[in-house]
């Protein structure tokens, strides 16, 4: 598609149709013009279209020689100046701001900031809290001048828009234009590093630091790694194969209501647990290099541990209240794809979910408070895995019956057959895990051991205290 200064048909009724957002307003004429520069300069950059009303009919402007110099000086009597490009369309005038690197800025009627599809006035407090949280410009908007388009997966941006729901009517350079994922200049495509860590064909190539940690330990302490998995093919891939990492890892029980299929329950729901690693992605710091994303499996829990602590302006009183975003375009194209839903309600969800199945309260450990605003700290998030008691339900006379047949095909099978004579003298837990030689206690109480138990093929011999330390089985008979 021939592109003509930047713009052409099919992508202006595409902006009328999208309307004002958070980079985009629409003017009639230039009152107010200083207000909307500000806000863009001290948010993230975005483009006054001045010809189109606020209900995003076109109503022209004569743009010519006077009016370029208007809009120039109201850019320049800023403080500080701020930088703009201009570009005509027809009877339109495309006044694109960048993100300011001295901010604050403001005009003659004082500071604004972008919230929303809006410019608002800030407070003195607003104006104090906006100082001390802008220390970098974000990286998820910075332009990657090393990612060229042959770096560009087509296949990758398909699918993304696929999900998105966005049908592909314009070049791609425009879409992303439009997604705030690159920026054309003079017929030259420039990507931000969202569009690297979307739509590369190589994330690594570009970004060692990005991938997702997956680890499973023997026991409680990072002592003894059984697995260990590093996903960095891009940011939505990495989110998508730690799931199935935890999955794979992590206990499922069943429940039977009468009907052919049975019902699979995890231990940890695995909706919170997409929840938490989809939040550790969004707001890690993406400036620092030196740690990973970590998923983490224990025996007795899950940790998730996300880079950079708590963004700017968060505070441990706010966490799961307020919604900060560090990287709002990951945010942005993530909600686009329906991986996060409404800002800010994340952690309550989680909780909810937890509390609903059984579980302790979610917990968040922030490590690295004292150290300064620039300084490497981390988010953790702590989910509590099930006890044996806990995974086991409550035998009804259906789920009876169903483990009884469930042990009865375990004692067909050689090995089990072999445990039930190995059992004819009391044996503990220890001694029959390493008959069968097996390694992952939780896999053998819940797999083994507790079928049996409820079919009565074994029997303890300390039914009144089942976790008795001196416990023992014996085979039914004996």
């Amino acid at each position: 598609m021939k592109r003509n200064c930047g713009m052409n048909e099919l992508e202006l009724n595409y902006i009328l149709e999208q309307g004002e957002d958070y980079r985009t307003e629409f003017k009639e004429q230039c009152a107010n013009l200083d207000r909307e520069m500000v806000a863009f300069a001290n948010g993230s950059g975005g483009f006054i279209y001045l010809g189109i009303s606020d209900n995003n009919e076109i109503t022209g402007i004569k743009v010519d020689n006077k009016l370029l110099s208007q809009v120039q000086d109201i850019a320049q009597n800023c403080d500080p100046p701020i930088k703009i490009i201009s570009r005509k369309y027809k009877n339109i005038l495309i006044v694109e701001v960048r993100e300011g690197t001295d901010k604050p800025y403001r005009c003659a009627s004082g500071f604004y900031n972008r919230v929303g599809p809006n410019s608002q006035k800030m407070k003195r407090d607003e104006i104090v809290a906006f100082v001390k949280s802008e220390g970098k410009i974000r990286f998820d908007e910075m332009v990657n001048r090393k990612f060229k388009k042959k770096d560009f997966d087509e296949e990758k941006f398909d699918k993304f828009l696929k999900l998105a729901n966005i049908s592909r009517v314009m070049d791609t350079e425009v879409i992303l234009e439009n997604l705030h994922t690159a920026e054309t200049q003079f017929d030259t495509c420039s990507y931000y590093n969202t569009a690297v860590l979307f739509f590369a064909k190589k994330l690594d190539s570009y970004f060692f630091h990005t991938c997702v940690t997956c680890a499973l330990y023997k026991g409680l302490n990072k002592v003894t790694v059984l697995d260990r998995k590093d996903f960095n093919n891009d940011i939505v891939d990495s989110i998508d194969s730690a799931m199935v990492f935890l999955k794979r890892n992590l206990n499922v029980r069943y429940e039977f209501d009468g009907s052919p299929a049975h019902k699979e329950i995890p231990e940890i729901p695995y909706e919170a647990l997409r929840e938490a690693v989809i939040n550790a992605v969004i707001h890690r710091n993406y400036f620092e290099q030196g740690a990973n994303i970590m998923v983490e499996i224990y025996d007795d829990r899950v940790e998730i541990t996300s880079p950079g602590g708590l963004p700017k302006g968060l505070t441990k009183e706010t966490f799961g209240k307020l919604s900060v975003l560090r990287n709002p375009n990951i945010a942005n194209l993530m909600e686009r794809i329906e991986y996060i839903e409404k800002m800010g309600t994340g952690i309550l969800r989680m909780q909810q979910m937890l509390s609903e199945a059984g579980l302790p309260p979610l917990q968040y450990e922030f490590i690295g408070e004292d150290r300064p605003p620039d300084g490497l700290g981390f988010v953790r998030a702590v989910f509590s895995r099930f006890s044996t008691q806990q995974v086991i339900p409550q035998a009804t006379d259906q789920a009876t019956d169903q483990a009884t047949d469930q042990a009865t095909d375990q004692a067909k099978d050689g090995r089990i057959k072999g445990l039930l004579a190995f059992c004819s003298e009391p044996k503990s837990r220890a001694e029959m895990q390493e008959y069968l030689g097996l390694k992952h206690r939780r896999y053998f109480r819940l797999e083994i051991l507790q079928p049996l138990l409820d079919s009565g093929l074994l029997v303890p011999t300390i039914p009144d205290k089942p976790s008795s330390p001196n416990q023992k089985y014996v085979a039914k008979g004996n």
